[in-house]
């Protein structure tokens, strides 16, 4: 499911999440709205798309945006870890709530959450599921691989 608010990307939802989207009375249902994000998803999913440019508008509190701000920096086919990313935000000791943040992304894929990973390499928790997170990160290693080439 897509969602914004006329001028921006708010939220990208998998019917598989644990706690999914709820669609809101107020919302309409305007298809063409997001032409422009199935685009570019489609290009990424077609190994065609490495950067998203769309105009986004993930609600959170300044921490969760900083967050954001951290996630959206990771460069396509690259992880990171929540440690990692609790640095570059200057909130060294703050990896739980890195984690917390990172798990309230609102728009997954294209804000890439999935490209955080444990401190040990273990894949760790994502809304979409472990497989979707595993099958993204292939696909991105995949893609950079063949660019090497």
């Amino acid at each position: 499911m897509l969602a914004g608010d006329g001028d921006a990307l708010c939220v990208v939802a998998f019917p598989s999440e644990k706690s999914p989207a709820r669609l809101k009375t107020e919302w309409e249902r305007q298809d063409a709205a997001f032409s422009e994000v199935v685009d570019q998803l489609d290009a990424y999913f077609s190994g065609d798309l490495t950067h998203f440019d769309l105009p986004l508008r993930p609600s959170g509190t300044v921490f969760q945006q900083q967050v954001y701000g951290a996630l959206q920096a990771i460069p396509y086919g690259a992880t990171t870890t929540y440690g990692a990313i609790a640095r570059k935000i200057g909130r060294p000791r703050a990896v739980r709530a890195v984690g917390a943040a990172n798990g309230r992304n609102p728009i997954p894929i294209i804000i890439p959450c999935h490209r955080v990973i444990g401190a040990d390499g273990s894949l760790t928790g994502f809304g979409g599921g472990l497989e979707i997170k595993k099958f993204l990160l292939d696909l991105e290693s995949a893609q950079r691989n063949l660019m090497r080439l």
